[in-house]
């Protein structure tokens, strides 16, 4: 095999190896019983590759043989002398004659046996037989189309289309659910928003029930710190005030900043439940405290001192 041909067949196997390692990576994702199948499909996959790109490589080196034995004939036919590092292909090899068993290779001089009598532009037509390799795969076709049919189809072993989708669909959906986690621990006082989901408010509930409930009482009605059922605010009533509240705490009046704590978007859904409790009425309420705060009005609020947002840490309510 000359170093062209040997660079050619080598470049096809590097990008057929780079292509299945690529595809098989998909097999890493799931991680249920259809990862046992990808992986089962990936093998079968780089199984045929490798024997295709062996066949590929055989045939490449076989026909190299041949062309150069046929090149040492018309050498030979030519008189003219061949080189020494010919003489050795002067005789024909195992692999000649492998190449010429699997491929039918009729000789020049039995040419004349085959011919179609056609003949356009010089070219004659041959009634050469199809290679016993290419029958040989088509018929390898055929069986592995039958035992894909029976294992994915009838036996119900291998996953349906159906069962695929619903694995990556599953996939998709918690690749979703992280990148919407981590983009709601972007939030931040500037950009928060108000939730209203049930499962957010209960979340928040339980973070209030563990973290809140000693200064402001088991359902907001104040204790320590301020009421947080009423209309009336300390440092603002707003959703963005409150959050900034807790992230920052009040120091000064024993309030600890839970960004310590906390992520983001937990104290999002704190302050979220928070503003859910006003207008509740709890028993034994506090007395109101701050600045009365209307949610209808915030926007217009914040020239008044009920409704800014301090730049130093406050507490809430």
């Amino acid at each position: 095999m000359n170093k062209a041909t040997f660079h050619r067949v080598a470049s096809v196997v590097v990008l057929c190896f780079v292509a299945v390692m690529a595809f098989a990576q998909d097999a890493n994702v799931a991680k249920d019983s259809y990862h046992v199948e990808r992986i089962l499909s990936n093998l079968v996959l780089i199984l045929g590759l490798v024997t295709i790109i062996a066949g590929i490589a055989g045939i490449a080196y076989m026909s190299n043989l041949v062309l150069q034995a046929q090149k040492i004939q018309l050498m030979q036919q030519n008189g003219i002398p061949i080189p020494e590092k010919m003489e050795l292909l002067n005789k024909e090899t195992f692999w000649q004659r492998q190449y010429k068993q699997w491929t039918k290779v009729v000789p020049v001089s039995k040419e004349k046996d085959i011919l179609m009598g056609h003949d356009y532009d010089g070219i004659k037509e041959l009634d050469n037989s199809l290679p016993p390799w290419w029958v040989a795969m088509f018929y390898l076709t055929i069986l592995f189309a039958g035992v894909y049919m029976v294992y994915y189809h009838f036996a119900g072993v291998g996953p349906s289309s159906t069962k695929k989708y619903e694995v990556e669909m599953e996939q998709a959906k918690k690749q979703k659910q992280a990148s919407l986690a981590a983009q709601a621990n972007l939030v931040d006082e500037s950009n928060v928003t108000l939730l209203e989901e049930a499962e957010a408010l209960a979340l928040g509930a339980t973070m209030y029930q563990t973290s809140c409930l000693a200064c402001h009482g088991a359902k907001g009605e104040g204790g320590v710190g301020p009421n947080l059922t009423d209309d009336y605010w300390i440092h603002g009533g707003d959703i963005k005030s409150v959050f900034k509240t807790i992230k920052y705490g009040v120091t000064e009046k024993g309030m600890i900043a839970w960004q310590g704590q906390y992520k983001p978007a937990d104290m999002q859904k704190i302050a979220s439940f928070i503003k859910s409790l006003k207008g509740t009425n709890p028993p034994n309420a506090k007395e109101p405290q701050g600045e009365l705060f209307q949610e209808e009005t915030s926007k217009l609020a914040t020239t008044t001192d009920s409704t800014v947002v301090s730049s130093t840490p406050t507490e809430l309510n």
